[in-house]
């Protein structure tokens, strides 16, 4: 009974902002502005620059807001948790917003021993634009093969290479930016290009 007393007693006095209500609104404004800041640095990347200083200018207030806060309790251990632990989440929350946003344009070279001709028409009948070259490996000749998507349909053309070619090398990188090209009709979007014409 006495310890029931004690906590009682303890608790009554507790700063409750300092220690729970404080942490807590710096967990969730850490998370937002560390999201903002994460996906502001995948634009610059995809070239998306004209998005990027909007985010900058939210990501720079959320975090003064947090660190005048911060100061102002200092004797708080758990805000500082708080912090850290939304730095932690925003960086994890930001990477998955990008990934399910699928933004940006994937360059995918495949390297066949043989059944490149059958993988390019796949692939061009799909609606992706193929350009496939004549090379030698180490020992015996090969095709490669390269094709230009948006990473929406990345998992489309990965799936399409496995089923056609279940062997091949197959490299992926991320393209700044692309000028005319061959995309599939459903994918496109104002600012798309299509055989050498811009999309309506």
């Amino acid at each position: 009974m006495n310890a029931i007393a004690w906590i009682s007693q303890n608790l009554s006095g507790l700063d409750w902002y300092a220690w729970v209500i404080l942490p807590v609104l710096i967990f969730v404004a850490r998370v937002c502005d560390v999201t903002l800041g994460t996906l502001r640095i995948i634009f610059i990347s995809r070239g998306k620059r004209s998005i990027a200083p909007l985010l900058g200018f939210f990501e720079v207030l959320i975090w003064i807001v947090v660190i005048g806060q911060l100061v102002q309790h200092i004797q708080s251990v758990t805000a500082y948790i708080g912090y850290a632990a939304g730095f932690a989440a925003g960086n994890f929350v930001g990477l998955w917003l990008e990934d399910r946003m699928a933004l940006g344009t994937l360059v995918l070279r495949v390297i066949v021993p043989q059944d490149g001709e059958t993988l390019a028409q796949r692939l061009h009948e799909a609606g992706f634009g193929v350009t496939s070259v004549d090379g030698r490996g180490a020992t015996e000749a090969v095709k490669l093969i390269y094709t230009v998507v948006k990473r929406r349909h990345a998992h489309q053309v990965m799936a399409i290479i496995h089923d056609t070619t279940p062997n091949a090398f197959v490299s992926v990188e991320d393209v700044r930016a692309t000028e005319k090209g061959v995309f599939p009709l459903s994918a496109m979007r104002k600012g798309d290009t299509f055989f050498g014409r811009k999309s309506k």
